[in-house]
């Protein structure tokens, strides 16, 4: 049983260091994580009782 967490653990932590390279590295593969920016506009109607 223990085999199996420690296998999972290394599992998660290797995991963790692919996603955060990716982060670090995607830009330059042509992966955008930007966020889309348009602008939203709502009519906000105040003391309307």
């Amino acid at each position: 049983m223990g085999r199996i967490f420690k296998w999972l653990f290394t599992l998660a932590i290797l995991g963790f260091i692919g996603l955060v390279a990716y982060a670090y590295v995607g830009p330059w593969l042509g992966a955008d994580f930007s966020a889309p920016q348009t602008e939203q506009r709502l009519k906000v109607v105040l003391d309307a009782g």
